[in-house]
Formats: C-alpha cells, structure tokens, sequence
C-alpha cells in the first residue's frame, strides 16, 4: 500500500491570518513576502515571515513564499536576496512565475511554478518536471479528465485550485490590466479590469448587453469534488484568497479541513492501493461550525471540472452577493431617513447584517439592517428599493461573532508514561507525530498513604493540555507510588511540551534543509536541450536576460519579449475558457448562435475590444 500526503494550503496575507489558517487545520500556508508577489497590496516583512515559520512548524505546517511575478533585469538581484532572506527565515519553498529564476543564485530551496506559468496542458507540466520543479500549480480551468492525463503522463507533486475567486482569463495569459492602466497582472498590480462593466455590442454598434460585468466570473467552489480530485491524482489543495480577511480565511479553511479529514480518516479513496495521511500534525478540537455560504462570495460555480459549461458569470454584480434570503414584498411607511421592508422567507435577519439587493431592473444596492422585528426591517440607508428585489445577506452579524469567539483547539495527542523506579520519577512521552522525549520530575518522595487517590492525581494532573498537546497517561509503572505535589506534576507536563517542541523544530529545520539540497541537485541535473513543447502557442512573459538565455536553452522558437516590455499593438489581451456567446446562448455550434453570427465587441468607458470566438479549442480571446 502507498502512502500519500494530503495538503490543504491556504492563503495568508499576513502573520496574524496566517496562524489563525494554522488553527483552523491549514497544513502550508502561502504567503508574500516584501515584494514580487503577485498580489501587490499583500506584502509582508522579513521579520513577519520568520514568526509565521516559527508558530507553523509546531505543528509541521509549510510555508510557501510567493514570488511569483516576472522580473526585470535590475530586480533579480533584489528578487533572489530576498529569497536567501525567505530560505533563512524559515520558508520552505518558493511560488515563482518567472522561469529566468531558475538560472540564478538561489538558495536551496523547492521550487512550485506558479498557476501563472500557465499549466493547462501534460506537455507544459512535463516541461517543468524536466527543469527540477518539485511541484506545478495547475490551471484552474481544468477538467478531471484533463488532470488524470497530466498525471498519467508525470510524476511531479500536482497542486489545484479548490476555492475562492476567479480570473477569467488563464493565469499568466492576461494582459488587460497592462493594456488600460499600466498595471499589470503579471506584475502584481492587476487593476481587476474583469469586475468593471461592459456593454456588449455587434458589427453595427447596436447594444446587445448594457452596462454588465460580462468578464465576471462566480467564486469556485469544489467541495464536491475532493474525492475525485484525490483520485486524480491532486496532493495540494489551494484555497484562493491571500486579500481575504480572517474571517473567511477560518470559515473556509475549517470547511475543507472537515473535508480532507474525512478521506484521511474513513479511507474513502482507494483504500486498496493508497492510504492518505495528513502532511502537519494536530486535530481540531471544538469551535465554530464552518458555513461557505456565509462569507465572501459571488455566487458559486465548479467551472470546467465535470467537462461541462455551465453558467459562470456571477451575474448583476461583481460584488459580494452572500446568501440568498428572499424577496421583497412590501416597502413600508418610511421612518426617518431609513427605509422599512418586508420580506418572505423564514430565514430571519439580524440587526447589523448587511444586505444586498438587487432590484427587478437589475440595480444593485447595499445597506445594512438597523432594527428587525420577525420579517419587517427597518435599514441604515436612505435608498429604498422597489417590492419584488432579490434580499441577499453578504455580512451575517451573528456568524462573524462566532468566528471571532469560538475559534477550535489545535492540539497533538501525547501518550504519557509515568515511570517511578530507584525513587527517581520520570515521564516518558510518545506524541502522534512519532516524536518521543522524556524528562526526570524528581526523586526521594515519600511514598503516599492512599495510593489510588495518587494514581488519579497523577493520571488528572499529567493528563491535560499544554502549550498545543493534549496528553494523556498511558501507563503507570510503579510498585509503591509517591506523593507529588500537584506543582510538580503539572511542571513536569509543561518540561515535557517544551522538549517536544524542542526536538520538533530541530528536526522539521533538518528535513527543510534536505528537501531543499535535494531539489536544487534535482535542478541541477536537469535537461534543457529542446525541452520546449511545440504545441504550445502562449507567450512566455520573458522580461529579463535569465529568462530569455533559459528560453534559448530550451530550444524554443519563440523569445518575444513580455507584453509588459513590447507592448504589441496587436496582441491577445486575454484568452478565455469561459465564453459570452455561450453564456447568452447564441454559441456558434448551435443554431442560434449561428443566426447571431458576427463581430462582437465590449466596450468600456468609450474604448472598445474585439472578441474572437476559438471554437476548435472552445475558447474566448480579447483583442485590444
């Protein structure tokens, strides 16, 4: 039987959410460090990262630097100083995008490629494989199908996303942003073009679709599909979001934890040819009971995953629309300047919920409830909406409390030995982890005058929580027992906890330091003599000299410099999986489509964008 380890990363923007992912079951953690991450406004210092390493590692939980922008030839010196700093500082790999990296002075380190090196095809993946990657991100478009043959076809650690929001074009391929305000995605400084609204129009002009956020995509939300994830062969499973506040970070992290724990624990994948194991130490004990439905989201869709298109854009509004309520059915008497409603549903609201409505002519407007009373709420907000607008609730007052409040018990199971010999008393301990220590408490106590009451001292004061353990007394070996005061006993708990910590970190630095010679002999022996697939037809986003000598090396046809650089006037702006004609249905493979056949357009703010329709490969490209 094989063994394989099941991760279940998250994201964190910072120190503080990072470890509250760590209590709520998170087994690595990816975060930004100073600069180069493709999430601009989520950097975080040196210092910051090191203290995140030093509390994951307690309980064997990695954590990833994401360093996943393309650089400049002035920035690699900076990029891969601040790599060793990473490395030094306890991380144990680097996220990058840039493939220029590969052909400098990193530390030994692992190395993920980023979802932004575009990894939707077993020759890319393989490709990758060959350079000495330890494990590829795989694009989020993807089906089952196409995953078990990337699988099928390598053997590198597979990572997918299972969470959170959407980019509408792949990952690496976008190049809007850069094209309207400067900023660009692959830079981290993505303007997030695809949450503003469009109209759409046809050859003559005429508008088909006003003032819609047609490139907006619903949140992803594969729950249920983590059993075949894991039969396809996915090891790492990404919760998107490192701009997520802490809330949803423990709501969204404990769902899935619930999730993995059921396949690790009930053996309800393959159990015949694999056993599936946690990749860090400690189970959840207690807390709050996790609820997606009830932070951020636009609307959930599984996108591509079973094969099929489904509808995929998130609709009125790119914002956070939450749960469904129900309807308006009666604008009261207004009080004030707030507005009253009553609503049909038998979900009721609370005061300070936020609330979103959208109106039967599709304007979208948000307030908050002030004052409920059963189905009648009187709101904070002067606007008043019409009788039949949709109620969705996007902040739940009483759930965020809860969050907050009741936050579950992270802890690993300690065995304890009570060891009472040549009037010398010792604790020898077995944690879940494999780890074992022992400690010497003392010696020369008289021997107790009721010994089942000691005994239950002993098993009741060595059989508590410290720091993150939960011990429990295995056994007791004594002929006579001694009496211990019970300041002892409970010190000679928190000597064994400190121990085991002790040897813990000193051996997860030991195995981060193998992992990491390893991987770079791994890239050092790798082969970049026409590694290049010829099939694949994306940019390579070279913006630097590493990055282009890598290309050369690999044999590839193509060394056009990033958009960022070039700046082509005629260029794909985005490449698309998702489809409007499909989403509209008037896709060209059907008869109506092909009635509506033609030019498409958007437009935004006087600017306009062709689109063209790829129907070989099922696919949508903008053109500036």
């Amino acid at each position: 039987m094989q063994v394989k380890k099941l991760e279940l990363l998250a994201p964190a923007k910072n120190r503080d959410i990072g470890i509250a992912a760590v209590n709520c079951g998170a087994d690595a953690l990816y975060i930004a460090g100073p600069s180069f991450g493709a999430r601009e406004s989520a950097s975080n210092p040196i210092e910051e990262l090191e203290a995140l390493c030093k509390y994951a590692h307690k309980f064997g939980v990695r954590v990833y630097l994401t360093l996943n922008t393309i650089l400049y030839d002035k920035e690699m010196e900076r990029a891969v100083k601040m790599a060793h700093e990473a490395y030094n500082a306890g991380c144990d790999a680097l996220i990058i995008q840039d493939l220029g990296l590969l052909n400098a002075d990193l530390p030994p380190i692992q190395l993920f490629a980023s979802t932004q090196t575009n990894n939707r095809r077993a020759e890319q993946v393989s490709m990758l494989e060959s350079l000495g990657f330890n494990r590829v991100i795989l694009a989020r478009e993807l089906s089952l199908e196409q995953i078990k043959e990337i699988r099928a076809k390598t053997s590198v650690e597979l990572e997918t996303f299972i969470h959170g929001a959407l980019c509408v074009s792949y990952s690496g391929q976008c190049y809007l942003s850069s094209h309207i305000t400067g900023r660009s995605a692959n830079r981290g400084e993505c303007a997030q073009p695809c949450r503003s609204n469009y109209n759409l129009l046809d050859g003559n002009g005429r508008i088909l679709v006003k003032n819609k956020p047609l490139l907006s995509l619903k949140d992803l939300n594969l729950s249920s599909h983590i059993n075949d994830l894991v039969e396809a062969g996915v090891t790492s499973f990404k919760i998107e979001g490192r701009l997520k506040n802490v809330s949803y970070i423990k709501n969204i992290v404990k769902y899935y934890r619930g999730l993995l724990d059921n396949i690790i624990e009930n053996r309800i994948v393959n159990t015949e040819s694999n056993l599936f194991i946690q990749t860090s130490y400690g189970k959840l004990y207690g807390g709050f009971t996790p609820r997606p439905d009830l932070t951020f989201n636009r609307g959930y869709t599984e996108l591509f995953i079973d094969g099929d298109r489904g509808k995929w854009q998130s609709g009125e509004s790119a914002k956070n629309r939450g749960e469904y309520i129900g309807k308006v059915i009666k604008i009261n008497e207004r009080r004030g300047a707030n507005f009253t409603f009553e609503y049909n549903s038998k979900v009721l609201l609370e005061n300070g919920d936020g609330l979103f409505f959208v109106t039967p002519s599709g304007e979208i407007v948000g307030t908050r409830a002030n004052v409920v009373s059963g189905n009648i709420v009187t709101t904070n907000g002067t606007e008043s909406v019409p009788a039949g607008s949709e109620i969705y609730r996007n902040f739940n007052n009483s759930f965020e409390k809860e969050l907050e409040s009741n936050m579950p018990d992270r802890l690993l199971k300690v065995w304890v030995d009570f060891i009472y010999q040549d009037s010398v008393c010792r604790l020898e301990c077995e944690c879940e982890d494999g780890e074992k220590c022992s400690v010497v408490i003392g010696s020369d106590f008289g021997i107790a005058e009721k010994q089942e009451r000691s005994r239950e001292s002993i098993k009741m004061q060595l059989g508590k929580k410290s720091d993150i353990y939960s011990f429990e007394v295995r056994a007791i070996k004594a002929d006579l027992l001694p009496f211990f005061p019970i300041s002892v006993l409970n010190n000679g708990r928190r000597s064994l906890a400190e121990e085991l910590n002790r040897r813990r970190e000193e051996r997860i630095e030991r195995e981060r330091r193998e992992a990491g010679e390893e991987a770079t002999m791994l890239r050092k022996k790798a082969n970049r003599n026409g590694s290049v697939p010829d099939e694949l037809d994306y940019r390579y986003n070279i913006s630097n000299s590493f990055s282009e000598e890598l290309y050369k090396d690999l044999g590839a046809k193509s060394t056009d410099k990033a958009y960022e650089i070039s700046r082509p006037s005629s260029v794909e702006l985005m490449r698309c999986k998702y489809c409007i004609r499909h989403e509209l249905g008037i896709c060209l493979k059907e008869e109506e489509g092909k009635k509506a056949g033609g030019p498409l357009f958007l437009e935004n703010n006087g600017k306009k964008y062709k689109l063209q329709f790829d129907c070989k490969n099922c696919e949508m490209v903008i053109f500036g």
